[in-house]
């Protein structure tokens, strides 16, 4: 397999916003996001710039000492969470399903749906309907949009077909092989960082599927854990004593 090469390091501000998605609680203190910019190669004047910039942006909220998580960006790192830790519970057959049935929407609005419905990790099984396994612990925050009816439903196809049809699994499992390579291969800081972060943005976008729906060598287990160990590694170093 070859190690891919096309990801590139990330600009002071990602480095920033990296380091406090992956926090938990969602605050770093200024000492500590100095050390870690530090290790990446991030001069510590232009962290403090990217600092006030994602202030400045709604991103970052100061506090005494330190900085958190925006409000949107606290909602992005719920969604990341759910794809790094395991968000499964047991299956019982059925599907979540979400059908618009309010017309007449804008472009924008339209657009701002498919996204939440994608954001929940649902599917488009044809225009307006959306689906996928009822297998996640969350409560679905889609379900209380206006423009949507909701259901649960169980389908007549075999459901690992139908599965294979809403989600281009191999594809998914080659594109995070890829990156779990390149994040092995890595051995300057900031590459490290840099494949971490792209791991991650894939692991938002895993259906989280029952095992039953999944190819054999599904590798969603293998990365989760590699970018786990590499949060740990990093959170280590940043908040050790100076």
């Amino acid at each position: 397999m070859d190690v891919p090469t096309d990801v590139a390091p990330l600009s002071a501000r990602s480095v920033v916003l990296s380091l406090l998605l992956g926090a938990h609680p969602a605050r770093l203190t200024t000492a500590e996001l100095t050390r870690a910019g530090d290790h990446v190669g991030v001069a510590s004047a232009t962290l403090r710039v990217a600092l006030s910039r994602a202030v400045a942006a709604g991103d970052l909220v100061r506090f005494d000492g330190g900085y958190q998580l925006g409000e949107r960006l606290t909602s992005r790192q719920a969604r990341q969470d759910e794809g790094v830790e395991d968000a499964e519970s047991e299956w019982d057959g059925s599907w979540e399903m979400a059908v618009v049935v309010v017309t007449g929407r804008s472009g924008a609005e339209r657009a701002a749906l498919r996204e939440e419905l994608s954001g929940a990790r649902l599917a488009e099984l044809r225009e307006g309907v959306w689906t996928r396994p009822a297998n996640l612990r969350r409560s679905p925050a889609y379900a209380a949009d206006p423009v949507l009816s909701t259901f649960r439903s169980v389908p007549d196809e075999d459901p690992a077909e139908l599965a294979a049809r809403l989600w281009d699994l191999p594809a998914w499992a080659d594109t995070g092989r890829r990156i779990l390579a390149q994040l092995g291969a890595a051995i300057a800081p900031a590459d490290r960082l840099a494949a971490a972060a792209h791991l991650v943005r894939h692991l938002t976008s895993d259906p989280l599927l029952p095992p039953g729906l999944l190819p054999a060598d599904w590798p969603g287990a293998e990365l989760r854990d590699a970018y786990s160990a590499y949060q740990q590694e990093l959170l280590t170093l940043t908040r050790q004593t100076a």
